[in-house]
């Protein structure tokens, strides 16, 4: 059984940092793709950064140069730091997992980060 557990989210003013961890109970961790997704209210949730298990990573456009995925296969974890952060940033930030080749995406269950003076 995957499962998925998000923290490090809360409030923070417009141009702070926050680092997000992700931490994965499963077998085979090594073979997950993770990413970092989120969601605003009234929008639809986007893919913020992902990265495979050798430690490919892609961002998307919004938070390229200021957000950087990262994962540690000993300790099962992916962490997310955040830096420069804007109010538009504000959003559930989510953690999903999939096994390469795999079929079946496994969700955390989200934390909220406020940027906000």
């Amino acid at each position: 059984q995957v499962q998925l557990v998000e923290s490090g989210g809360g409030l923070v003013q417009p141009g702070g940092s926050l680092r997000l961890s992700c931490a994965f109970s499963g077998s085979m961790f090594s073979i997950y793709i993770v990413g970092w997704y989120r969601q605003a209210p009234g929008k639809a949730r986007e893919m913020v950064a992902q990265i495979t298990g050798g430690g490919g990573t892609t961002y998307g456009d919004s938070v390229k140069g200021r957000f950087t995925i990262s994962r540690d296969n000993a300790k099962n974890t992916v962490a997310l730091q955040m830096n420069s952060l804007k109010p538009e940033d504000t959003a559930v930030y989510y953690c999903k997992g999939r096994a390469l080749g795999g079929r079946l995406d496994y969700w955390g269950q989200g934390t909220q980060v406020t940027v906000s003076s």
